[in-house]
């Protein structure tokens, strides 16, 4: 039978990251194409004793239905760690729990754009989103990167010739792929930006917990007084991928339209997930287990962007220095194709992500990739950048 593609899903491709993630799962290649949390950063024994409590008091209630916008207990947690320690929250927004951050991407997407509509995105940024934006057929217009955020002054022409741009999709901490954090004057200016244009902002901050170095900054939420922020958080990298597990903060009107189309998606998330969270955000040291985090990827991170410093500076490639989250950007330098190099590097099995798949427009020239310091043993992060500098050479000297 020939099957007859939507045309909102004809044009997709499977992610780049989970394509090459098949040769990081086998334990014989070096994974700095991952962006899985450090095995020893999760709370094992933990969830463990919180799983043997829930079944012991209250096992119907976790294996029961539940409200879609999600366990009223986690809620309120929620609610409470975002005002207390983010600042996060008036009186007219609400907190929904979603299954995972990439839900709230997806969720805005399908509230707020019709097919067409365009979205003012980060060049380089997250593919996740980038594909879940795709599968809307919106219109991804990338927006340059500097030193400190997004180009202003690229995202400010971008809304003027944009009248029909949705939203500005921004990762302000620690940005994946290129690691870089969204100064304060840049963080209040795209504020004044979207003001200015009546657009929306979708702030993703799935790594602001896991700050190693410098200032803590505020969140673009926290300046809103407007509504004009969708604010998307995570317990992804700070408790457990596995147990998907997110949230939105935003405007009431808006989280109600993302409630309904939640309902026809998954009905609510995982409960039993949503009440490991909940005990061990309300009844453990949270804090600490923040600490302990920050000070496991303080050393990891450490650890690659010295030996990126003794193996791949020397032939030419230059990095942006991270002061957090997963990630290390990487570019070559002139006359070593991209492409080319990441395929060889598989072929020594090490496995990095071809920056190109973090593009708006993946045709576009691209002579970064993307590494990650979390998931590799220390062992695999010295051998693997050390093969990565030996390719780099033979590539320059041929």
């Amino acid at each position: 039978m020939e099957y007859v593609i939507a045309e909102r899903m004809r044009h997709m491709k499977p992610s780049a990251i989970r394509e090459i993630f098949k040769y990081s799962a086998n334990p014989e290649y070096i994974p700095f194409s991952a962006g899985n949390p450090a095995p020893e950063a999760f709370p094992c024994r933990e969830m463990a004793e919180i799983s043997a409590k829930i079944f012991a008091e209250n096992p119907i209630g976790a294996l029961q239905y539940n409200f879609t916008e999600g366990y009223p207990a986690l809620r309120d947690a929620v609610r409470q760690d975002l005002r207390d320690r983010l600042h996060i929250g008036k009186e007219m927004d609400d907190v929904l729990i979603t299954s995972g951050a990439q839900q709230v991407m997806d969720l805005a997407a399908k509230v707020l754009c019709n097919e067409g509509d365009v979205i003012l995105c980060e060049a380089p940024s997250f593919i996740g989103s980038l594909n879940t934006f795709r599968s809307y057929r919106v219109r991804l217009r990338g927006i340059p990167m500097q030193s400190d955020g997004m180009d202003l002054a690229a995202l400010e022409q971008a809304l003027r010739e944009e009248p029909d741009a949705r939203c500005i999709y921004t990762i302000p901490n620690f940005q994946n792929p290129s690691g870089i954090t969204m100064s304060l004057e840049k963080r209040k200016a795209l504020y004044a930006l979207a003001k200015q244009y009546g657009v929306l902002i979708l702030e993703d901050n799935p790594y602001g917990d896991l700050r190693v170095s410098g200032q803590d900054l505020p969140c673009i939420k926290s300046f809103d007084e407007e509504g004009l922020v969708i604010y998307a958080g995570s317990f992804s990298k700070v408790i457990s991928p596995g147990l998907r597990v997110g949230y939105a903060c935003a405007p009431k009107e808006i989280l109600q339209k993302m409630v309904v189309g939640k309902q026809g998606q998954d009905v609510h998330t995982n409960i039993l997930a949503q009440m490991l969270c909940h005990a061990f955000l309300t009844e453990y040291d949270y804090t600490g287990h923040l600490a302990r985090l920050r000070e496991i990827y303080r050393q990891k991170s450490a650890l690659i962007l010295g030996k990126i410093e003794e193996h791949l500076v020397p032939q030419g490639v230059t990095y942006a220095p991270v002061e957090g989250g997963l990630f290390v950007w990487c570019t070559l330098p002139e006359g070593i194709d991209m492409l080319e190099f990441c395929r060889k590097a598989v072929e020594k099995k090490v496995c990095v992500v071809p920056g190109s798949a973090f593009l708006t427009d993946e045709s576009l020239p691209c002579a970064s990739f993307r590494m990650n310091f979390s998931t590799p043993t220390d062992e695999q992060i010295v051998l693997g950048t050390e093969r990565l500098g030996q390719l780099a050479a033979e590539m320059r000297a041929q």
